[in-house]
């Protein structure tokens, strides 16, 4: 047998016997339907070979040189920030996260601590062994006061980076110009508009020093990992590239290195089943390792509602397992060489180089952020955003699907991220929380035949914190009519099974009981408008616009409760 293994072979197969086999298996439907359409414009094919790099990346090799010839290193930097806005808590918070695994003293000036000088004096001595990384810093920060208060002769032993405020002299070794992406990002900007927007920032600063060598050795960038994997992978990767690009329109030969720092992107975050945004900062984690990052912060799940220390001490502990129990750290640009990968990096290049040329033409990246293209473009981004999860093409777990109505929204917020996509969902859910229709799922027929239409439209409720009740299975239309009349509800969902539906609906509407009233599913138009006349308020289905639905829901529910008080 294992003789006749050996000498088994198989006929090579090309591409388009592959596409013939998909599409045959696709039964009618049209092959562009496995393609996934981004919205940097790209689109993700359902299989990538050595036959399709061949045609369309011939470059490959040379990518792959110039990704890893301008990563310093495999490793990376892990930097955790302390929440508190107590200068003693953030000291006691970071000398115990950098006792556990931390290896970078963090300061956010979004949220200004308040200091002592006995904090002062602490913070001093930690950062002489720590590199230091602060951002958003403003020049009324207390935090500023720091750098005055560090001796002349000690500041050259100073590493780190830090943004929003110019540096005194002697900091040789801290990076003080740098292009965040994180607000853009928050606010809908896609992967290749970040990484355009890097390079136009870069140009714009780089003109206020004496040369490009001088500018890139104070120069860094940060970004903010989303949750599409593969996507966040490239644009790491394609980082590189453009960099390397970037810098030899200023005449440098040699390989030009900038630091990437990351961290988890907060707007897929949620107030809603909070423990899924510990799934979600896992994944942004590795995609920015895998990516290449050089600096990496991961939130805890609970940051945007009210963080705790367990919170902080698993999000550490979420980089230290891929570093201590992956190896990747060993690893220089683990993704190169996977076809997909390269080519969806290669597509990012491409996207990303001609957009920025398009912001330098346009007067550069202040000019460009300031124009009213670039705002409308970031409202059109934001509602694509909005309209993916809405619709269910894109999912969050926890929040527009497999939501659990009985979840406590928090009132708290350690961190306020405005642009979270969950955001629309926990306005509802905090207003439902306080009053609701009482709802009952209307079914008739067989468990096995109603139950896939109620569960749907049990899940589709729990997304605004609506649960349903449901009446007993009716066996026929008179008994429903009957339960109708008799029982006090105020609002009902019909559930009728599929084959069952038309002679059920044909009956029920013929004088249909005067209540809120709604039935699962979609039907054709001209079905929709003779049940709609007959009094059935709306429908409930997959695909739906559920934002919509809800927020019809919730204005049917305060016009009942302004009529009951009337």
């Amino acid at each position: 047998m294992v003789i006749e293994m050996k000498k088994t072979t198989f006929n090579e197969i090309n591409d388009e016997q592959w596409k013939e086999a998909a599409i045959k298996s696709l039964r009618g439907l049209p092959f562009e339907q496995l393609i996934t359409k981004t919205l940097e414009g790209i689109d993700i094919q359902p299989l990538y070979t050595k036959e399709q790099i061949d045609k369309h990346l011939s470059n490959q090799a040379a990518l792959l040189q110039t990704i890893r010839y301008s990563t310093q290193t495999p490793d990376w930097t892990i930097a955790q920030q302390p929440y508190t806005t107590d200068g003693a808590q953030f000291l006691k918070d970071i000398k115990e996260s950098l006792e556990k695994g931390n290896e970078a003293v963090v300061y956010d000036g979004s949220r200004q601590v308040t200091w002592t000088e006995q904090d002062f004096e602490q913070l001093k001595e930690l950062i002489l062994k720590y590199p230091l990384y602060a951002f958003n810093v403003q020049e009324n920060d207390d935090f500023v006061k720091l750098f005055s208060l560090i001796e002349e002769e000690k500041r050259k032993e100073i590493k780190g980076a830090v943004s929003g405020i110019t540096l005194p002299e002697g900091y040789h070794l801290v990076r003080n110009a740098s292009a965040d992406m994180i607000d853009w990002h928050l606010q809908g900007a896609d992967a290749v508009t970040e990484l355009a927007l890097s390079l136009a920032k870069a140009a714009e600063d780089a003109q206020s020093f004496s040369s490009f060598t001088q500018f890139e050795h104070q120069f860094f960038t940060r970004f903010a990992i989303d949750t599409a994997f593969f996507m966040e992978i490239a644009k790491l990767r394609a980082f590189r590239v453009l960099w390397q690009t970037f810098a030899k329109g200023y005449g440098v030969e040699k390989v030009s290195r900038v630091p990437i720092f990351s961290e988890t992107s907060l707007r897929t975050y949620s107030k809603l089943d909070p423990y899924v945004n510990l799934l979600r900062a896992g994944n942004e984690a590795f995609s920015a390792v895998l990516g290449g990052t050089d600096v990496l912060t991961v939130h805890p799940h609970d940051v945007v509602s009210n963080v705790t220390p367990a919170a902080e001490r698993i999000a550490r502990n979420i980089q230290l397992i891929i570093k201590e129990e992956t190896y990747i750290q060993y690893v220089l640009d683990p993704a190169g060489g996977s076809y997909f990968i390269d080519t969806l990096t290669n597509e990012m290049i491409e996207k990303a180089w001609s957009l920025f040329l398009e912001i330098e033409s346009a007067g550069g990246y202040t000019a460009y952020t300031e124009s009213e293209k670039f705002a409308d473009k970031l409202t059109v981004l934001s509602k694509e955003r909005i309209q993916q999860v809405s619709t269910g093409e894109k999912s969050l777990i926890g929040t527009n699907i497999y939501a659990n109505p009985e979840d406590e929204l928090s009132k708290e917020s350690t961190i306020d991220v405005s642009g979270r996509l969950t955001e629309p969902y926990e306005k509802f859910r905090a207003s439902f929380a306080k009053s609701q229709p009482k709802t009952v799922l209307l079914t008739f027929g067989d468990l096995k035949d109603f139950k896939p239409r109620a569960d749907f439209v049990s899940g589709f409720l729990a997304t605004a914190g609506i649960q349903p009740e449901t009446s007993p299975a009716f066996e026929s239309v008179t008994a429903a009519k009957e339960w109708i009349a008799e029982n006090d509800f105020d609002y009902g969902i019909i559930c009728i099974p599929p084959k069952e539906t038309d002679a059920v609906m044909a009956e029920l509407t013929n004088d249909l009981p005067e209540k809120w009233l709604d039935i699962a599913e979609k039907y054709e138009s001209e079905v929709e408008e003779a049940w709609t006349k007959a009094g059935i308020s709306g429908f409930i289905y997959k695909g739906q616009d559920q934002l919509e639905k809800i927020g019809s829901i919730q204005k049917r529910w305060e016009e009942v409760q302004q009529h009951e008080k009337a």
